[in-house]
C-alpha cells in the first residue's frame, strides 16, 4: 500500500477502574493482522479521560513487546499536576519520550494541556518542541488535536486563529523537518488539512485525523494525499483495510467500500466529540471483540441509548458488524440494564 495507515486503538476495560490486558492486546493483534498499524495510548484509548500515565506506560510497553506490525505511541505531559513551568513541561515530555522510545514504538508528540495553559507566545511552543525534537532518536509524528476533541487545547501553537496557528506550526516543522516523520491533524476541517499538507516540507507526511472527511483526504488529488491515523479505523478496521488495499489500483473501488462508513463516523464523532470513545467501544462489543460494554471511569454512560441505537444501525449499513450477533448482544444489554 502506498499509504501509511494507523488505527488509534481503544482499551478494553475489565471494569470502570482496570484494564483487561488480554482482551486489549487481542484487539491490537486484530488490527495488525488486517495490515493496519496501531497508534497506542492516544485519545481513543481514553488518554486523559480515564487512562492515566502509569497505565498508559504499561500499555505501551505491553503492546510494543507484542507488535507484529507498525506501532506508534502517544507522548504527553498528563502526569503533571498543579501549576507548572515550561521547564516542567519539557521534563514531563522527556520522561514519557524515554518510555516510548525504550519500548521500541515510534513517538507521537501529543498536544499538552499543560503547555497550552503555560505558554505565552508562539516562541514558547517553538522552544519546547525544538528542545524535544533535538533529543529524539528517530523521526516522530507531531499531533495537532483541535478543541472539539479537547477544549483545553484552544489556542494551541500560540494563537486562537487557525490560520495564524498553522503558520506557527509550519515554522516548527520547517525548522525541524529531519526529525519529523509526519503530522497528524485532527481539526475536522478538510480544506484546512489540504492547504497544510501542500505546505509541508518534502518527506513530511500528513496523517489525517479527520474522522468526517477521511475518504477524500486519503484518496488525495493531483497535488498529493494524506496518510491516516484515525480513531474511526478502530471500529471499521476490516472495511478500512479492504478499501485501502484497493486504493492504488482502483480508487473508485476504494470509495465504494469506504464511503458507507462516513455516516457512522460522523455520528460517532458528533458533538460533544470527545465522547466518541463510548461509541467506539460499543461497536467493539457488538462485534464480539470484548465480553462487556464498559469503559474506564464509567464513560459507557456518556452517550444516550438513542445515540447508541443509531450507531448500531449505521454500523450494520456500513458492513462493519454482523447484524445477528449485534442484535443478540443489544437485546441482552437492554434487558440487563434497562
Amino acid at each position: 500500500m502506498s499509504r501509511e495507515v494507523f488505527a488509534a486503538a481503544h482499551v478494553v476495560a475489565a471494569d470502570e477502574k482496570t484494564v483487561d490486558w488480554d482482551a486489549t492486546l487481542r484487539f491490537r493483534h486484530h488490527l495488525w493482522d488486517l495490515g493496519l498499524g496501531v497508534a497506542e495510548a492516544m485519545d481513543t484509548a481514553q488518554r486523559g479521560m480515564g487512562l492515566d500515565w502509569p497505565t498508559a506506560a504499561e500499555l505501551i510497553k505491553r503492546s510494543a513487546a507484542e507488535a507484529t506490525g507498525r506501532i506508534c505511541a502517544g507522548v504527553g505531559t498528563d502526569h503533571l499536576r498543579g501549576e507548572v513551568t515550561l521547564t516542567d513541561v519539557i521534563t514531563a515530555y522527556e520522561q514519557q519520550l524515554d518510555v516510548v522510545q525504550g519500548a521500541g514504538a515510534q513517538p507521537v508528540l501529543m498536544c499538552s494541556r499543560q503547555l497550552a495553559a503555560t505558554a505565552k507566545s508562539p516562541e514558547d511552543y517553538a522552544n519546547v518542541y525544538g528542545r524535544l525534537l533535538r533529543t529524539t532518536d528517530q523521526p516522530v509524528i507531531l499531533h495537532w488535536l483541535g478543541p472539539a476533541f479537547d477544549p483545553a487545547l484552544k489556542g494551541y501553537w500560540g494563537d486562537e486563529n487557525t490560520e495564524a496557528a498553522t503558520d506557527n506550526f509550519l515554522e516548527i516543522i520547517k525548522a525541524n523537518s529531519a526529525k519529523i516523520d509526519g503530522v497528524k491533524v485532527s481539526l475536522l476541517d478538510a480544506g484546512h488539512e489540504i492547504g497544510l499538507r501542500r505546505k509541508l516540507p518534502p518527506g513530511v507526511r500528513c496523517y489525517t485525523g479527520d474522522d468526517f472527511n477521511y475518504p477524500e483526504l486519503i484518496e488525495g488529488d493531483e497535488h498529493g494525499y494524506s496518510d491516516a491515523l484515525l480513531g474511526i479505523f478502530d471500529p471499521i478496521a476490516p472495511v478500512a483495510a479492504q478499501a485501502i488495499k484497493e486504493l492504488d489500483d482502483n480508487p473508485a473501488e476504494f470509495r465504494r467500500i469506504i464511503d458507507p462508513t462516513v455516516p457512522l463516523s460522523r455520528h460517532l464523532f458528533s458533538a460533544p466529540t470527545y465522547y466518541y470513545k463510548t461509541g467506539v467501544v460499543f461497536l467493539a462489543w457488538l462485534a464480539g471483540h470484548q465480553d462487556h460494554f464498559v469503559l474506564l471511569d464509567g464513560l459507557q454512560t456518556a452517550r444516550t441509548v438513542g445515540h447508541l441505537a443509531e450507531a448500531k444501525r449505521l454500523a450494520e449499513l456500513a458492513g462493519v458488524i454482523d447484524p445477528d450477533e449485534a442484535d443478540r448482544r443489544w437485546s441482552q444489554w437492554l434487558a440487563d440494564s434497562h
